[in-house]
């Protein structure tokens, strides 16, 4: 057999095609949210397991925040509870608090954890309430004109991110459920997951944010077109947000918080593409919508080399650390952080 027919050739190009990736990924945090209805297919579920599995030992930093809202669905009526929207938001009695709260941290949790942990040891679950990662007020949103209760819904207003610190040191992969703490009476607040992992994504100055949904990523135009918008800077988005349709609303919104929070870019991406997590970060192969920073808002990140001749955008930030060689262009506005 000749070598250019070899039956692994093929798998062979594939890994060396990753290197650019594997290089320019190494050490860097990633947080990967999960949505509930992109766990319902079982093998799908597991082979994003793996992917996580894999972005670990290729030299990433993975943190996974799940959703749920089918398995709460499910818990509820059961239960005999009615569910109800208002706004987008699940109203959240303390009788449903009990079932949300049962669901994400004792069900969809443990499961998720158990998928990862079959491919390599590594997963720790938690919830936002432990070490109070998360601390949250009540959210009372307004709709036409009124403010309205939807019972134990939480706003976050502070991130502790030393848990999360500690097992990322230690190799681990932190999973994690939307919940928080109350910072009013001690109570535990149900939290969008998309807006927990977009706060979770800032707070660990992640490299990327990636949402995976049961959507192609943001249409133009929904629900007249079904086709996908591939890239939008963060003011783009800001424009768009009054168009959106209720359920996108809650990740853009998470999306643009992250980019203008110094998170190096947001995706929002088809959770029914098996691998889609690796097509995203390994390949120029990948779908869906991907937010990135304006121009004037990039950030050189701490430790990067800014290489000979490039041009640091006016307005970046050049932190402690960046090497700016000779030659490199740094513009009335950039800041050199000490």
């Amino acid at each position: 057999m000749s070598a250019g027919v070899h039956p692994a050739l093929a798998k062979a190009r594939s890994i060396g095609d990753a290197l650019p990736w594997l290089a320019r990924h190494q050490g860097r945090t990633v947080v990967i949210k999960l949505g509930g209805h992109a766990m319902v297919d079982e093998d799908l579920t597991a082979a994003f397991a793996r992917d996580v599995v894999f972005l670990r030992y290729a030299g990433l930093r993975p943190v996974v925040v799940h959703g749920g809202g089918p398995q709460i669905d499910a818990e509820l009526a059961r239960r005999g509870l009615a569910r109800e929207f208002r706004g987008g938001l699940r109203v959240t009695s303390p009788p449903a608090m009990d079932v949300v709260r049962m669901v994400l941290a004792g069900q969809v949790q443990r499961e998720l954890v158990g998928l990862i942990n079959r491919f390599g040891p590594l997963a720790v679950g938690m919830t936002g309430e432990d070490a109070d990662t998360l601390t949250a007020v009540r959210h009372v949103p307004w709709i036409d004109g009124e403010p309205v209760d939807v019972g134990r819904v939480g706003d976050i207003t502070g991130v502790d991110t030393g848990a999360l610190d500690s097992l990322l040191a230690d190799g681990r992969i932190p999973v994690v459920s939307p919940l928080a703490r109350s910072a009013e009476d001690g109570a535990v607040y149900n939290v969008n997951a998309d807006t927990v992992a977009a706060a979770l994504a800032a707070a660990l100055r992640a490299e990327a944010l990636v949402m995976l949904t049961d959507v192609a990523g943001l249409y133009a135009g929904w629900p007249h077109s079904e086709e996908v918008i591939g890239r939008l800077t963060a003011g783009e988005l800001e424009k768009l947000l009054p168009e959106l349709s209720e359920g996108m609303v809650p990740k853009m919104t998470g999306c643009l918080h992250a980019v203008r929070s110094g998170v190096g870019a947001a995706r929002v991406i088809d959770g029914r593409v098996p691998h889609a997590v690796l097509l995203q970060m390994f390949t120029d192969d990948g779908t869906g919508t991907v937010i990135v920073p304006d121009p004037h808002e990039a950030e050189v990140p701490h430790g990067a080399e800014v290489p000979h001749g490039a041009e640091v955008p006016h307005g970046a930030e050049v932190p402690h650390g960046a090497e700016v060689p000779h030659g490199a262009e740094v513009p009335h506005g950039a800041e050199v952080l000490a």
